[in-house]
């Protein structure tokens, strides 16, 4: 049995820009590591590890190994303070750290067996490698959520029970993502993040070379899909705004012949992003919906997406989405509530990792689960994302939602992007504001008078901002994520001052 399919041994699998690895010795390096984290380590079935790195081929091949191995990874943000590195590592029980060399000082005092991963090399020259078990117990990857109320927790995902099951269902759901390995894949994104690292490993399974960027750079991406052939990679909001951004002499069209599927997701996407994306490369972009919890909910191609603006698509696989009321019931079609999906087979598809009350409090019931998202499902079961409970805004006692603010503003030729949240206030309890990121040449005191106008006639009283914030640029994470909390804060102090 081999890990990777492919007619040639002899290609290269894998590529971060420093160093490479054919199918054959990528396959014989999984098998040495697999002898050094079981065997010289001692590390058994089901243990943890974690990697603290920035993005090189090492961390694929440990992910790999890991599973392959029966062992549970941690990827952890290297963006991370080191105070939540250390509760990260704490928390997943990890009894050895892979740290790349240049973050070494981010780790403190740890009981873990700690391996710089410049040293393995040297340390797996001389294993043999460790043969792969079709039938034992496979591994996998534990990532952390974002944190965005309280501590992260680490996710377990539910697993076939052996290893030849596991990867044939990597492989299917590759497949029915589009990451079938019918040409290379370019990994654009943190590796620590869970789209960008399983939509790679997916594609690596069905026999996709990957090139793996260590940062992002648009002129880089550009270069890279042209000379590299890139039939399939994944962006998020952040990096096609960057892209767009770039003269059109410097995207050419002919640059992306080979490209046949953009994914795109992990972050709400401005219509006019969208709509300028899918005008520059056609139907190759794709949108989903997901979340480190259960993976991936829906898909929405782009000639669909152009019929209903703003969708995420129709569930797919074994999933389905209903919209569902406070007591858990079903709503009608086209009413918003909280979004619930159910899973055909899996009664739990995920836990939260030693948190038995968080995992409960997720499902509704055996099959049924949520991640917070609120939104709608149409008439045709596409499904419209909302706002998450954590992000509404209370004023006056009224429900208000920023993301439906954020999408009426976004309509205005002066905003380049926006973001709402609520701030405390003594009568309301809290005030809508929106921070503002304009299109360059736009002067701001102009620019606001025609934005206030413009909600004046386009939002309610009640859904207004009563305050514009305009920023130099949106605060995002790599994951395209943007940071509310910290525009949020900056605001706050701007009140004090």
């Amino acid at each position: 049995m081999t890990i990777f399919p492919t007619h040639d041994a002899r290609a290269i699998a894998l590529d971060d820009g420093t160093r490479s690895r054919t199918f054959a010795e990528l396959e014989e390096r999984i098998g040495r590591l697999g002898r050094f984290l079981r065997d010289e380590l001692g590390l058994p079935a089901g243990g943890h590890v974690a990697l603290l790195s920035t993005n090189r081929i090492e961390g694929v091949e440990l992910v790999v190994a890991s599973l392959v191995h029966g062992l549970v990874l941690t990827p952890v943000s290297h963006h991370l303070a080191a105070d939540e590195i250390a509760y990260v590592l704490d928390d997943s029980g990890a009894s050895a750290i892979f740290v790349d060399a240049s973050l070494r000082a981010k780790l403190g005092p740890t009981r873990a067996i700690v391996i710089e991963l410049g040293e393995l090399d040297e340390r797996l020259r001389t294993l043999e490698p460790r043969a792969l078990d079709p039938d034992a117990e496979p591994g996998g990857t534990m990532i952390y959520t974002s944190g965005t109320s309280g501590r992260p927790k680490g996710v377990l995902r539910a697993r076939p029970a052996t290893v030849a099951a596991a990867l044939a269902g990597f492989r299917d759901l590759g497949k029915a993502f589009g990451f079938d390995g019918s040409g290379p894949h370019l990994v654009t994104g943190p590796l620590y993040h869970a789209a960008p690292l399983m939509f790679a490993i997916y594609d690596l399974f069905n026999g996709a070379p990957l090139v793996v960027m260590p940062r992002w750079d648009e002129r880089a991406f550009v270069e890279l899909v042209r000379s590299r052939r890139v039939a399939h990679t994944h962006l998020v909001p952040t990096t096609m705004v960057r892209l767009l951004r770039l003269p059109i002499e410097d995207r050419p069209r002919s640059a992306f012949d080979s490209l046949v599927l953009l994914m795109h997701g992990a972050a709400p996407i401005l219509p006019s992003t969208k709509r300028a994306m899918i005008e520059w490369l056609g139907g190759v972009v794709t949108e989903y919906w997901g979340a480190t919890e259960g993976g991936i909910y829906t898909l929405v191609s782009a000639d669909e997406w152009l019929r209903k603006p703003g969708t995420v698509g129709k569930a797919i696989g074994a999933f389905r989405v209903d919209a569902v009321d406070e007591a858990g019931a079903n709503l009608p079609r086209g009413e918003a509530g909280t979004l619930v999906c159910s899973h055909a087979r899996l009664a739990e598809p995920f836990v939260y990792h030693g948190d038995p009350d968080k995992t409960a409090r997720s499902y509704i019931a055996p099959h049924r689960f949520t991640v917070g998202d609120l939104g709608w499902v149409d008439e045709e079961g596409f499904v419209f994302l909302g706002e998450r409970r954590s992000n509404l805004i209370l004023s006056g006692g009224v429900n208000i939602y920023p993301a439906e603010i954020e999408r009426v503003l976004s309509r205005h030729p002066a905003i380049a992007d926006v973001a709402v949240f609520g701030v405390p206030d003594e009568e309301w309890g809290e005030t809508v504001v929106a921070a503002i990121e304009l299109h360059t040449g736009h002067d701001p005191a102009s620019a606001l008078v025609s934005i206030g106008a413009f909600a004046v006639e386009s939002l309610a009283g009640f859904k207004r901002p009563r305050a514009y914030d305009v920023v130099d640029s949106m605060p995002r994470s790599e994951a395209g994520k943007l940071r509310v909390r910290d525009l949020r804060d900056a605001y706050v102090r701007k009140l004090a001052d």
